[in-house]
């Protein structure tokens, strides 16, 4: 069954609380079980309310989404009693006290400032790029192209129609998901920094398009959206499976742009003096020289078996 892709803060809180309590057992909080078959996984209602310190019909209305007003010790008790993470308990927060905003009469294309591109562009030695809000690859430097997607068109990301999503390369194109090593890991951060992202943009178009494109195309996504996990990627270091240099380790900083509609720029870099680094200034190289990435892209098989596929070419440029 695929997840709601549209559905009200209240809605979402109370998913998210359901997921959270049943992910804990009577004995992880210290509570008897008495033995016998359990009708619900995890903790009841009643039990969760208990630890918390409040009455079971208070936790039931705030699951139902029917105590907007629930005071910050509420809101902390029950974070605590389900050992929930500072990014959890901010998108319990977030779920709990939508912000209003006003209503846009027409959405209007993210976009990256002229000194952010500039500054994105003069990284010329490591991949570099710029996300918008829903993951969206708003700019990116040529390195960053030839990195993650040198099949495509590096000018895509200037088209907003035709902007790579990080989300929908991973889990629609098989050239990018062959490139992570670790495949399933960056799959799971990337919905849950989606789905914490949307904690704070409810009821936004743009997001319930791509969260029922994916869905409808993916049950690894629709699974993965319907857990509720939640996580703010700060940096990660990831191995990536290039066609042109080979396997290259590369840690990503997110760095954020909190005057611009919560984008974020992300600079790939490798340990200095690694076998990384050297192979990121081979692929520098070749990008300073010119040669077109995208003949070298291929779907390969599984790890140890032969390329599955020939190279696909670069989709026509605008």
């Amino acid at each position: 069954m695929s997840p709601q892709v549209s559905s009200t803060p209240r809605q979402e809180l109370g998913a998210f609380l359901r997921v959270r309590r049943a992910r804990l057992r009577p004995e992880d909080v210290g509570l008897p079980t008495y033995g016998g078959q359990r009708r619900v996984p995890g903790l009841r209602r009643e039990e969760l309310a208990q630890l918390a310190g409040v009455s079971a019909g208070y936790y039931t209305r705030l699951e139902q989404g029917q105590s907007p007003n629930a005071s910050d010790a509420v809101l902390d008790a029950v974070a605590r009693v389900l050992r929930l993470d500072a990014d959890e308990r901010a998108h319990l927060y977030a779920l709990a006290r939508p912000v209003q905003r006003p209503r846009r009469r027409a959405a209007r294309p993210e976009r990256a400032r002229p000194t952010v591109q500039m500054m994105v562009e003069s990284l010329r030695d490591v991949p570099a790029l710029v996300f918008g809000r829903f993951l969206d690859i708003i700019a990116w430097n040529p390195m960053a192209h030839a990195l993650l997607a040198g099949h495509l068109d590096p000018t895509a990301p200037q088209r907003p129609a035709d902007r790579p999503n990080l989300a929908r390369l991973l889990f629609l194109d098989p050239h990018v998901r062959e490139l992570f090593a670790d495949w399933p890991r960056q799959v799971r951060g990337v919905v849950a920094d989606l789905r914490l992202v949307a904690g704070r943009h409810p009821d936004t178009p743009e997001l319930a398009a791509l969260v029922g494109e994916l869905s409808m195309a993916s049950e690894e996504f629709a699974r993965l959206w319907a857990s509720h996990a939640v996580f703010c990627p700060g940096s990660d270091t990831r191995v990536y499976r290039h066609p042109l240099v080979g396997p290259v380790e590369l840690t990503t900083e997110y760095l954020s742009l909190p005057k611009d509609e919560e984008q974020r720029v992300a600079v790939y870099t490798a340990e200095p003096g690694s076998p990384s680094e050297a192979a990121l200034r081979l692929l520098a190289g070749l990008v300073a020289e010119g040669r077109e990435p995208d003949t070298a892209w291929t779907v390969a098989g599984p790890p140890g078996t032969a390329t599955g596929a020939a190279a696909v070419p670069r989709q026509d440029r605008a």
